[in-house]
This record gives C-alpha cells, sequence and structure tokens, in this order.
C-alpha cells in the first residue's frame, strides 16, 4: 500500500467519529433485480477487480505500509446488502439511508467495500450503493468501477475467468521481514532519484522551487479560518442531501463569464455557503470557507489502475461577495493563484518524497497533519467526470449517479460533484449537527440557474 493510500486509514484510526469510505449512489429504471441474479452477476466480475477480494493487514511495530493480502474466507454475501426504502421512495428516503449507511465503518477483518441493493424507489426504479474504503481507491478509479461492474449495452458481457485459488495469508514474521527488506533498500531508493537530478539539473531545480513556493503556499494555508459554525465536533450518524443542475448550463455559463467546468461549479458551491451562513444569523467574512480540492494526477489513459493519485488545492471561497458575476470571477482568480503557488504540484513531490520515509513517522506525520488542518480546512469539494455513456446494470438502464464524499478533520459539511449523460448532481455530506443542509442544496441550484439565465 502506498503511503497515500494508508494515510486514509491512520486518518480513520485517529478520529472515532470518522468513516473514510466514498460512495455514490446508481439509480436505475426498473425492475429492480432479484438479490440472487446481482449476486451471480457480480461474482461474474469480481475476477476483474482483484482488490476486492484481498483485505488489510498491518505490520507488526509500523515497520511499514499496510498490505494487502488474500482473504481465505471471502464471501459474497458479507458484501451485498438488500434493502427496501420506505414509501413513497424519493430523495427525502434515499438520503436518509445513504447517511445511516454512510456513517458505519467497513469491517477491517474483510475486504473494505460493499453494495446495498436498494428497492422501492419512486416510479418503479432501484439503486446500488457502492461503498469503497479510500484507500482502495479515489474518485476517478472509483467511478471507473462502473465500466467493469455494468455494462455498455443492455445485453450483459459474459463472466470473467473464475478468480484464482487465494494466496495463504502471510505471517507477522514474513510481513516483518519483508519490511525490513524494504526499510533497509529506501537509502538505495533516494540515492538513485539523487543521482537522476544530478543528471538532469535543470529538472531537479524546477522541483525544488515548485516545492519551495508551493509548499510555503501549503503551510500558510494551515493558518486557521475565521470562526463560524461550518466546524466543530463531528457526531454519527450523517446528514446527506443532493443538488442538481444541468452540463450544458455550466458550459454556458463559463463560455459566457470564463473559468473552467470546475471553476463554475465552485463558485454555486461558493454561493451556497453564503447562503447557508446568512440563513444562521452569520456574516460571510473573508477567509471563513476554506476547502480542499482534490486534484488527480493520473496520467491520462490510467483511469482503470487503483489506488490514490491525487494532490490538492486549498483555494478560499469569497462567501464574502455579494454579486454572483463577481463571485464567479472571484473563484476563478482564487483557483487561478493556488495553481500559479504550485500548491497541487507541491503536494504532489510531498507525497513523493514520503515514500522513502520509515512508515512509522510516515504514519504519525499524517495524524500531526490532521490536528494542525482542524481549524483551517473548512470543506472539502471534489469533482469527477462521471461515465462517458450510458450504462446498463442487469439490463437496465442507468439514470443517475449521485456521488458521496467523506468529511474528516472538524469539517462538518463536504462536497462532491459528478456528472453523467448531461446532468450534474451535488452530493452533500453533512455531520448530524447540520440539520440545515438542504438550505446549502438549494442554493447551489438556485445560483446555478441564475448564472445560466441570460443577463
Amino acid at each position: 500500500m502506498t503511503p497515500l493510500d494508508a494515510a486514509f486509514l491512520e486518518l480513520e484510526d485517529a478520529e472515532p467519529e470518522v468513516s473514510m469510505a466514498i460512495a455514490s449512489i446508481a439509480v436505475f429504471a426498473g425492475p429492480a433485480p432479484a438479490v440472487e441474479e446481482f449476486a451471480a452477476h457480480l461474482a461474474g466480475r469480481l475476477p476483474l477487480i482483484p482488490r476486492y477480494r484481498q483485505k488489510v493487514r498491518r505490520v507488526p511495530l509500523d515497520l511499514g505500509p499496510p498490505v494487502w493480502v488474500d482473504d481465505p474466507d471471502f464471501a459474497l454475501r458479507h458484501h451485498l446488502v438488500r434493502v427496501a426504502l420506505p414509501a413513497p421512495g424519493g430523495d427525502a428516503e434515499l438520503t436518509a439511508l445513504m447517511g445511516r449507511v454512510m456513517a458505519a465503518r467497513l469491517d477491517r477483518d474483510r475486504p473494505l467495500w460493499r453494495y446495498w441493493l436498494v428497492e422501492g424507489l419512486a416510479d418503479g426504479r432501484w439503486a446500488l450503493i457502492s461503498q469503497v474504503h479510500h484507500c482502495m481507491v479515489d474518485g476517478v478509479s472509483g467511478t471507473d468501477l462502473y465500466g467493469v461492474v455494468l455494462d455498455t449495452g443492455p445485453t450483459p458481457r459474459p463472466p470473467a475467468a473464475p478468480t484464482p485459488a487465494p494466496l495463504r495469508e502471510p505471517s507477522a514474521a514474513a510481513l516483518l521481514v519483508h519490511a525490513a527488506r524494504d526499510l533497509l533498500a529506501q537509502p538505495l531508493a533516494v540515492a538513485r532519484d539523487a543521482a537522476a537530478l544530478l543528471v538532469h539539473p535543470g529538472e531537479g531545480g524546477r522541483r525544488v522551487a515548485a516545492l519551495a513556493r508551493g509548499g510555503t503556499a501549503l503551510l500558510t494555508s494551515l493558518w486557521p479560518t475565521a470562526p463560524s459554525s461550518l466546524t466543530g465536533p463531528r457526531h454519527r450518524p450523517r446528514h446527506y442531501a443532493v443538488a442538481r443542475g444541468r452540463v450544458d448550463d455550466v458550459r454556458a455559463i463559463r463560455h459566457r463569464y470564463g473559468g473552467t467546468f470546475n471553476d463554475v461549479v465552485l463558485a454555486a458551491v461558493t454561493a451556497g455557503f453564503r447562503t447557508l451562513l446568512r440563513s444562521r444569523s452569520e456574516e460571510p467574512v473573508r477567509a471563513a470557507v476554506r476547502t480542499l480540492v482534490p486534484v488527480s494526477v493520473r496520467a491520462r489513459g490510467d483511469e482503470a489502475s487503483r489506488g490514490n493519485q491525487v494532490s490538492l488545492l486549498l483555494p478560499q471561497l469569497p462567501v464574502e461577495v455579494d454579486d454572483p458575476v463577481e463571485r464567479l470571477a472571484a473563484t476563478v482568480a482564487e483557483l487561478e493563484a493556488c495553481k500559479a503557488a504550485h500548491e497541487a504540484e507541491a503536494g504532489l513531490l510531498i507525497t513523493e518524497m514520503v515514500r522513502h520515509e520509515p512508515y512509522a513517522l510516515v504514519g504519525r506525520g499524517v495524524r500531526w497533519a490532521s490536528r494542525m488542518s482542524q481549524r483551517s480546512v473548512v470543506t472539502v469539494a471534489t469533482d469527477v467526470p462521471g461515465p462517458r455513456e450510458t450504462l446498463f446494470g442487469l439490463g437496465r438502464e442507468l439514470l443517475e449517479i449521485i456521488p458521496y464524499v467523506p468529511i474528516g478533520s472538524t469539517a462538518q459539511i463536504g462536497v462532491s460533484i459528478m456528472t453523467y449523460r448531461g446532468g450534474l448532481v451535488v452530493g452533500l455530506t453533512g455531520d448530524e449537527s447540520v440539520e440545515d443542509l438542504d438550505v446549502l442544496a438549494r442554493a447551489i441550484e438556485d445560483e446555478l440557474r441564475l448564472l445560466a439565465a441570460e443577463p
């Protein structure tokens, strides 16, 4: 397991009220399949996802990062749950179920994933909740799993070749020996990297400059935000809400006013937080809402590889700006400033550097960083493109994908953005104390409609 993947386990271990599973809800046209039918279908796809049959083992003394080992007792029944929504089976019932599902942690003694087959949605629809620990996938690779489990046409593909028998689980002594060997090899890896920089001094200088500038920007971003009700202790279970928009509207907005697709959606999220603060009788001031924006560093065409390949930006959302167009311009400027400061590049270089550090130090560093960010990061906002083509599950058309992002530190709200088939969906995760999450959702929708309207 890479240090970045392991960091999500460390974050979960450090905070008892946190579950670091990511998820999404796939909503299908009906009728719903029988659970036995779906289980047989899923069994035919599992050979294509080897990680789904592996569990996490920690190395004794934290001498190395956790490792993946085959689960000799793997059984699909432990990972597939059937539930039915109460009538009328609308958004309220579905989001309430999602909040309860995602409040519980996945069982570390088994592979870290679970699917929930949800029946009883309005209009004869059904849904599939995919719950996967963040140490296994990031947003891009997690979305790619839909292309493995589902089909691009109404006729399902034939099942994959059977999975080989699981390998014997390694002993604690074997894990220690392997970790010790890797630890002894780390100085050689550092020397190779240093030699490569000497051979290409220009590249080395560029990386050092980017690390210095971007690292300084990231450290500066650890300064506490202005006090507000958006941070504080977390409680279970979770609240969950959904906002919707149209891809064509976002494209029209960015062509009219500038910025990227993500800039426009993040500006709408900014308006949502401004409205939420004002509804709580709080003044939306500068530096009140710093958000962590994950940035994919995955090479083009590498979407199918698992694990986390992300860096980050830490922009301040300009909630203090009242005018919608000016607020969009301020959002664009803030994100451009983060990019110009090489924040994402510095984050990537830091994750590359910690690969050569003893894991015990890395784990402590992750927990320290979590404590340091408790007053500096108010929310997380992810933006992941969904599948580009219509997908089907057992011949049923996939209508919508609703994303979910976990919340950690003292952040009480998380924002997850996904597109699919011309639709834009924003999934909002809230702590149990955030009973007004719908205020944020409706304000995001209102802002997108307002910006899309002809000036």
